[in-house]
């Protein structure tokens, strides 16, 4: 199992928010049975490496489907084969170890 961090910004937008087309690739996300999670400044997603590649070209498309002329697209895949790795463990095993040092006081 993967993660992959996507943003897809449509470059020749006219309008100042993005919500509505967020919305549009949020939808694309829920019809392919991955796990994601929308934050601020993109959308992480949980699958497997081949299907994330695949999600991410899907994703970016999308701009071009509404009559974008250009889009612009950052991602990231974390691809950890040794173990399952799912969405919000990163951040969890993060917040523990803070939890920890308190209590130590470090």
């Amino acid at each position: 199992m993967a993660l992959m961090d996507i943003a897809v910004i449509p470059l020749d937008s006219k309008e100042g928010s993005l919500s509505g087309f967020v919305a549009g690739l949020q939808e694309i996300l829920a019809a392919s049975g991955c796990s994601f999670r929308l934050h601020d400044m993109g959308t992480t997603v949980e699958g497997p490496s081949a299907l994330l590649f695949e999600l991410a070209m899907k994703l970016h498309d999308y701009s071009f489907s509404k009559g974008g002329k250009r889009v612009y697209t950052v991602m990231k895949i974390d691809d950890r084969r040794d173990r399952a790795v799912r969405l919000g463990e990163k951040t969890d095993s993060v917040k523990a170890k803070i939890v920890q040092s308190r209590e130590s006081g470090e």
